[in-house]
């Protein structure tokens, strides 16, 4: 039987990542869940999710991001159970 060291779960959260339009089309799901450490900010799961899928966009810095349906800014620090969606640039309009 494995024994999960409880300090280890104290120390992460879990956080669900949306994933919408070419974003979702790149990784090939729109919801991925993440373990990730206490006090992680929007820019670490940025930063982890491209180092995962290198092809939703070169720069994590870049990604718009929003949390429980409210956008924020990398420094933003996350929660155990929130909720991300990576926001996709939108295109088109009236020429």
């Amino acid at each position: 039987m494995t024994t999960v060291d409880p300090t280890y779960i104290a120390q992460t959260i879990k956080i669900t990542l949306r994933l919408f339009a070419s974003y979702r089309e790149h990784v090939g799901v729109s919801v991925l869940e993440f373990n990730i450490a206490l006090g992680s900010t929007v820019g670490d799961i940025a930063r982890k999710t491209v180092a995962q899928y290198p092809d939703i966009i070169a720069d994590p810095n870049k990604l718009v991001v929003a949390v429980n349906e409210e956008y924020q800014d990398h420094e933003f620090v996350l929660t155990d159970e929130d909720e991300v969606a990576l926001i996709p640039p939108v295109s088109g309009g009236l020429n």
